[in-house]
């Protein structure tokens, strides 16, 4: 991975799983800054060796890489006093739900190179999933180096049309609260029935984990068929998937991906 001066622009949760990332990767500490308000956040990345700063318009004076790493409703605010600094030769890489490239060109004027992200949390734990859109104006070194960023703590992928982020909201940025529903349900489901809490979520927990790795590790095998080769036509599997269908799972899903994209095109028309 190049090695480039990256300030973050917001010290939370996935700017913290980036560094934190990155630094495990062998990323030179003293090449990253993070600014933000909060000294208990910025504790986190001092004692990691990383450069902290609670002025962001010092912090990105000599970054290549400036990464906006704020909630999409604070992006207007904190843009305001950095959009007179020259951005010229930066890279910006904003991972801000909703924002669009255009609107980030508006808070940003001098940015010529501007790359969105969507990540999700499991980056937390080094398992992330991102897409990624740029412009056709932003170099390959560039998008390269947003990848290899993004890669740092999981996996990505880029989209070729921006309207496509809202998609990928939906599947990837949003869908880690959906699995964690259905195991939550699953869970109350076996407590429900007389199994001891701890045994009933390491049950679901392990059983998901290994799920995913088979989907994983077997990339040209349809998932229906994952699912077909674990349901005995008459059998126990076959009798609990029977309920999902008879209560039309397959379409509240869709349903909820539709609202997951309306709201995500809401929200680009908010800020």
């Amino acid at each position: 991975m190049q090695q480039k001066l990256i300030t973050f622009i917001g010290g939370g949760n996935m700017a913290q799983a980036i560094v934190f990332g990155l630094l495990k990767n062998g990323y030179p500490a003293d090449k990253i800054t993070v600014s933000d308000p909060n000294a208990d956040k910025l504790a986190l990345f001092a004692e990691r060796q990383v450069n902290i700063s609670q002025n962001n318009l010092q912090a990105i004076q000599n970054a290549e890489v400036v990464v906006l790493a704020v909630k999409p409703q604070a992006l207007a605010e904190v843009c305001q006093p950095l959009s007179a600094v020259d951005f010229g030769e930066k890279l910006v890489i904003s991972i801000a739900a909703a924002i669009s490239v255009q609107k980030l060109t508006a808070l940003l004027p001098s940015a010529q190179h501007i790359i969105r992200v969507m990540p999700n949390t499991p980056a937390l734990v080094s398992e992330g999933m991102a897409g990624l859109f740029a412009d056709k104006n932003v170099p390959t070194p560039f998008k390269t180096f947003a990848q290899d960023l993004m890669n740092a703590v999981g996996k990505s992928c880029w989209v070729e049309n921006e309207a496509q982020m809202h998609l990928v909201t939906a599947g990837s940025g949003s869908s880690p609260a959906y699995f964690f529903l259905f195991m939550e349900a699953m869970e109350h489901a076996l407590k429900n029935l007389g199994l001891e809490a701890q045994t009933a979520r390491l049950l679901i927990q392990q059983s998901a984990l290994g799920a995913a790795k088979m989907v994983q590790q077997q990339p040209d095998m349809a998932i229906s068929t994952l699912r077909e080769n674990v349901t005995s036509k008459g059998g126990t599997t076959a009798a609990a998937l029977n309920v999902f269908q008879q209560q039309q799972l397959s379409h509240t899903v869709q349903q909820a991906i539709e609202a997951c994209v309306q709201r995500s095109q809401e929200m680009e028309k908010l800020f």
